[in-house]
């Protein structure tokens, strides 16, 4: 039985998040980074944009996976979906957490730079991925996300995705949610962003992780820093692969899947896959709990 912590993505996030963060070591390296910044980067107004989103999310999850393995809880295996990728890597020990502080505030602002406005993502359930790939057009509309067999989302301007959701929904899908996430992500309108962050991760250094990193994008453990490092500045203009990676995951043995704060939609979807396991998020079940079925489920290994 192996565990795997999952990492959410833009959507997730609320006001206050970071409140109950502890202030520690995880905290005071945020601080050193951020400055004043990370006292308000949760507020309502902070997270109107994209930048202090994704680094809300950072700091949320790293802190929460820190405080799992500092409480026994082992992870064998990391996935993020999206902005989650970078937790996970830190997770892993191949990226270093300030180095990751900072390639994630730059790729929050390039992000929302490139579309500041008119553009976003919708998720589509009732479909499957055949049936919405003849309603995106590829140029204004994108798939983004395969995130369940019927789960899919979209990428594109307000205006396509709204033609696309409506459409779907007379082809028989049974809903159409337009995303808290305010720009394009997971298709071509980003690789110019993508590229400019690759140059940016190309002046670090990345470590060969200490256990398996699950790529969101290809569904493939990747080991390799370079290719970490490539997965991690293109995942922004790629489509996410969700229910592959956790499919990828069952076949090499997962059996627990913990998925770290705010998030808990990546548990719903992870849940249709492990039908022979455990999964869970910290959001509603808090780390007593995790730690406590870690332990049982431990013990019968």
């Amino acid at each position: 039985m192996k565990t795997l912590f999952t990492f959410p993505g833009q959507g997730t996030q609320r006001v206050g998040m970071l409140q109950h963060i502890p202030r520690d070591e995880t905290w005071q390296v945020a601080q050193a980074v951020l400055g004043k910044e990370l006292i308000q980067l949760d507020s309502a107004a902070a997270l109107q944009h994209t930048r202090a989103v994704q680094l809300a999310l950072l700091i949320a999850a790293v802190s929460a996976g820190r405080q799992l393995i500092y409480h026994g809880v082992q992870p064998d295996m990391v996935c993020g979906l999206s902005i989650g990728a970078y937790p996970a890597a830190v997770i892993a020990g191949a990226l270093d957490f300030t180095d990751a502080l900072q390639l994630v505030a730059l790729r929050g602002e390039l992000m929302e730079q490139a579309y500041p406005q008119g553009y976003g993502l919708t998720a589509i359930s009732g479909l499957n991925l055949a049936q919405m790939e003849t309603l995106v057009d590829n140029r204004t509309s994108f798939i983004a996300n395969i995130n369940a067999e019927t789960q899919i989302v979209i990428a594109g301007s307000d205006a396509a995705m709204a033609a696309v959701a409506q459409q779907a929904l007379e082809q028989g899908a049974q809903r159409a949610h337009r995303l808290a996430v305010s720009v394009p992500s997971h298709c071509a309108l980003l690789d110019q962003p993508a590229q400019q962050l690759k140059a940016a991760i190309d002046r670090i250094t990345l470590q060969r992780p200490q256990l398996a990193y699950l790529s969101g994008s290809s569904a493939r453990v990747i080991w390799q820093p370079e290719r970490i490092a490539e997965d991690l500045a293109m995942n922004m203009a790629r489509s996410v692969r969700w229910h592959e990676a956790m499919v990828a995951a069952r076949e090499r043995e997962v059996r627990l899947v913990i998925e770290m704060p705010p998030g808990e939609v990546l548990t719903g979807l992870t849940r249709s896959v492990q039908c022979q396991g455990e999964c869970l998020a910290l959001e509603r079940s808090g780390g007593e709990l995790a730690l406590r079925l870690f332990q049982r489920l431990a013990s019968a290994r």
